[in-house]
């Protein structure tokens, strides 16, 4: 593989990441005509696209939050899948391991080849596909959490953390936010398999998106809608788990349970000034994003000449990569939501 050409035929537009030979972008900001999305996420998806390569998954995701429209031609392609799209660019998704359905996009031109990793991490996750590393010319990284204090312990840490609480204060209802699509999910099997058995009660914002990840064959074990239960009979959350969206924890929604917890899950209460804005009252350290560590690690391990950082701390994950030999840039992309996560 050679890197003759990467920069002329991968540019930054205000649209986003554009292949100019295929005419088409990846993970567009608006709405264009092609579009490779690599996740559902909303900084990451949107609607209004002619036409969408994205897994099967991300597709039935993009479907779910109504990001589809029947105007929009879809192409779902399985990891490892090759496609023509035209131009003479080949391409083809690796697992991100950051979401279930979440790609890494390799595209392939003149002998080169450039993977735009979209989110990804490298802790383990029962719910999606582990990351793939993919030797490439040119590795486009993220750089959400792209600062040394950013080291996230195990999951399986943080969740026994929550178990503790549970048994410490059966008389009060853990609230735990987290977000819709991959948070939710990861949070709920790690805690399955850690032995926890009560059903989990949940806010109706995280039920379509937790059916269609059971649709893919994930087991949840038994979860209720807290609006199924009527709202006198506080005393069955009593020692439960409650999950809804973090915005949800301090507002009048979380009035309704018999003395909460309100718990937040996110790589961000790493940061206790966050927890602190956040009026959370147990933190609990879950990404699904690489922190400083993975990062560097994976640039270094897809032996790329070239690293592209697209959003997030560039300038510290440059500095960095570029004190280790690595031949490192800022794309300075915008339109990502980091809270996004």
């Amino acid at each position: 593989m050679t890197n003759a050409s990467a920069e002329q035929w991968m540019q930054t537009r205000p649209e986003g990441l554009y292949c100019v030979p295929a005419d088409i972008y990846i993970d567009p900001t608006e709405a264009v005509k092609r579009a490779i999305i690599t996740h559902g996420h909303a900084d990451h998806a949107r609607s209004g696209h002619g036409e969408v390569f994205a897994t099967p998954e991300t597709i039935d995701i993009m479907r779910t939050r109504y990001y589809l429209g029947e105007e929009t031609q879809e192409t779902g392609l399985k990891y490892g899948q090759r496609f023509d799209l035209g131009g003479g660019v080949t391409l083809w998704f690796a697992s991100a391991g950051h979401i279930l359905g979440s790609a890494q996009a390799v595209l392939e031109y003149e002998g080169t080849r450039v993977v735009a990793a979209g989110d990804y991490k490298r802790h383990p996750d029962p719910t999606c596909a582990p990351f793939e590393v993919v030797p490439c010319d040119v590795f486009i990284t993220e750089a959400t959490f792209a600062l040394p204090v950013f080291q996230h312990p195990p999951l399986e840490a943080e969740v026994e953390k929550l178990l503790r609480s549970l048994r410490a204060l059966p008389n009060r209802t853990h609230i735990v936010g987290v977000y819709a699509l991959g948070k939710c999910q990861r949070v709920m099997k790690t805690l399955r398999l850690a032995g926890y058995e009560d059903p989990f009660y949940m806010h109706g914002a995280l039920k379509k998106l937790t059916e269609l990840y059971e649709s893919y064959g994930q087991d949840f074990g038994a979860w209720e809608m807290v609006s199924d239960i009527p709202r006198a009979d506080k005393h069955v959350f009593q020692g439960k788990i409650v999950l809804c969206p973090p915005a949800q924890i301090n507002d009048r929604w979380s009035r309704r349970f018999a003395d909460p917890l309100p718990t937040v899950a996110s790589g961000w209460m790493q940061i206790r000034a966050r927890a602190r804005q956040k009026r959370a009252e147990m933190a609990l350290v879950v990404s699904d994003h690489a922190d400083w560590g993975d990062l560097i690690r994976t640039c270094e391990e897809t032996q790329a000449p070239n690293i592209w950082i697209t959003h997030g701390r560039v300038e510290a994950l440059e500095y960095a990569l570029k004190a280790r030999g690595m031949n490192a840039k800022a794309l300075n992309l915008i339109g990502r939501d980091e809270s996004v996560e």
